[in-house]
């Protein structure tokens, strides 16, 4: 049942709002202005804000400009929906450019109004999925029967796990990020260490001599990691 933060200082429009929300499938806390509505943001999760332009004490711009500038990530990408009057034109165009989701004119039609709150809560539902798919995706390098996990820092071969050192990980993964390119040791330095730390061409060969060993000793048929004499390695496309 999503949850709703209602803001508005009219309490005929808190009440029929609230009660036609609410026949329809949705929780509501009402609050009468913005100081009221933010101390709730704070402390509650909601899954999207109503907010009312003008009020007392802190109308809707400066509610929503609290609520982008929140310490909460959570709290900083609540949709907001703004109830506007006929002649709050550059209000809505403000509102807009801080981030707000849509803007409904009063009088408004209530059956309306549920519309948009349901378009809004899918697209921002759909777009949240969007990015825990996407964030996924960035996050794991797989390249045959190799997958990497940044965010675990953890290698598999095929499907079993693989210990490796952190400079391990790096030079794996800038070795088989581009499959086919020839990385020469000055790049795999880098890519391990940085360019704030030097290490000799033979720190590179005794890795890679150990990389091998490790792969092997799960798969003796393991044959990814191509020396190019007189350039430096690559992973075997």
């Amino acid at each position: 049942m999503p949850i709703i933060a209602l803001v508005d200082d009219e309490n005929s429009i808190r009440t029929s709002v609230s009660l036609a929300l609410e026949s329809d499938g949705f929780q509501v806390d009402a609050f009468n202005n913005g100081e009221e509505a933010l101390a709730a943001l704070e402390t509650k999760h909601y899954d999207l804000g109503l907010f009312d332009i003008k009020m007392p004490k802190m109308d809707g711009n400066e509610l929503l400009s609290k609520v982008r500038n929140s310490k909460s990530e959570t709290l900083k990408k609540l949709p907001v929906i703004f109830l506007t009057s006929k002649d709050q034109e550059q209000d809505e165009i403000i509102g807009l450019r801080m981030g707000a989701a849509d803007y409904i004119t009063k009088p408004f039609s209530q059956k309306l109004l549920n519309e948009r709150i349901r378009t809004v809560l899918r697209i921002y539902q759909n777009r949240i999925s969007q990015t825990n798919i996407d964030d996924k995706t960035n996050h794991i390098l797989i390249k045959g029967d190799l997958e990497l996990d940044d965010l675990k820092q953890l290698c598999f071969w095929k499907k079993q796990i693989i210990e490796l050192t952190v400079a391990e990980y790096n030079l794996i993964k800038s070795l088989a990020k581009y499959p086919g390119v020839v990385k020469d040791r000055n790049q795999l330095m880098d890519a391990m260490y940085g360019d704030s730390i030097y290490v000799d061409d033979r720190t590179i060969d005794s890795h890679i001599k150990r990389l091998r060993k490790k792969f092997k000793s799960l798969d003796s048929s393991f044959d990814q990691i191509r020396t190019r004499y007189g350039s430096g390695y690559s992973w075997r496309e």
